[in-house]
């Protein structure tokens, strides 16, 4: 566990550097798994915080801050009327380019690093389903893991 921790580490911190270099400020680590999770589809606040284990009003701090710093904007979600949707700004869009860029060359990095095999059987391994959590309990304050 500590090195798949240290891999996401390493990862986002080439993904800031690459912003960096892009021309961006740099964000936290929970703003932009923020706005990783905004373009995998996951736009509402409350479930936000639950894929990231922190509360509903740590989470809408963060969303208030990408949303002052014209990184996303919040629309009133047409499914839920006491809900709101997060999506990109054309600030946030350029933003997320930049960092999935910064990504790719991350992974390109790692490969030439590594070895390409390496990083295919790296990626399928992570992208592959493991099954329901063992125990199938969750830590308190979560409601559900990623994916499930």
């Amino acid at each position: 566990m500590r090195g798949l921790l240290r891999a996401y580490y390493w990862m986002d911190e080439s993904m800031q550097n690459g912003l960096i270099q892009a021309g961006f400020q740099p964000r936290t680590r929970t703003q932009t798994m923020i706005l990783v999770n905004v373009s995998n589809g996951i736009t509402r606040a409350a479930e936000l915080a639950r894929v990231l284990g922190v509360s509903r009003q740590a989470i809408q701090q963060q969303i208030n801050e990408l949303e002052s710093d014209d990184l996303v904007t919040q629309i009133p979600d047409p499914d839920d009327r006491r809900a709101n949707r997060i999506i990109f700004s054309e600030q946030g869009a350029r933003f997320m380019n930049a960092a999935l860029a910064s990504l790719r060359q991350a992974e390109q990095a790692l490969a030439v690093r590594l070895g390409y095999d390496a990083v295919r059987v790296l990626r399928n391994t992570l992208s592959s389903d493991w099954g329901p959590v063992i125990g199938e309990q969750h830590p308190p304050g979560r409601k559900r893991s990623l994916g499930t």
